[in-house]
């Protein structure tokens, strides 16, 4: 009984723990949003892109759910990824990232797979975006 109190009184500690991952991916991929032209042009909310771009990139990393260390690290790998041209030193945190991910190979994996997400998300949510102005402009026209 004690073993399962215990396990009940940690699960929700994993749980935080392993979101502490995904919120710092997040919070890079907003910093991306925020720079992008294209979701300015087209009124595209920058929390929208980030929850697509965050669960779309997810269904291809290692691990089944945010608190698998496989996601964890991850998610850590990703968010380095995306800050790389913060970096002090980009040669060396390239060389960092390509070690992280285990391969140059699998780098340029990640980073396809997360440019194919935005791709996407992007592509969703203007589509999304015009059918609702679309539906809103024929709505108009018939209430006259």
């Amino acid at each position: 009984m004690k073993k399962v109190r215990l396990i009940l009184a940690i699960m929700p500690i994993a749980i935080l723990a392993g979101c502490s991952e995904k919120t710092e991916y997040e919070q890079a991929v907003l910093q991306q949003m925020q720079k992008e032209k294209d979701i300015k042009d087209y009124n595209i909310e920058p929390e929208k892109m980030v929850e697509c771009v965050v669960v779309t990139s997810s269904k291809d990393m290692p691990g089944m759910v945010p608190i698998d260390p496989q996601r964890k690290q991850a998610y850590k790998n990703y968010t380095k990824m995306l800050r790389l041209n913060e970096a002090e030193d980009p040669k060396k945190m390239l060389e960092e990232l390509r070690n992280d991910f285990g391969s140059p190979k699998a780098l340029a994996e990640a980073h396809a797979n997360y440019a194919e997400s935005v791709v996407e998300c992007m592509s969703g949510l203007v589509t999304g975006t015009e059918e609702a102005i679309k539906n809103k402009t024929e709505d108009a026209g018939t209430k006259k």
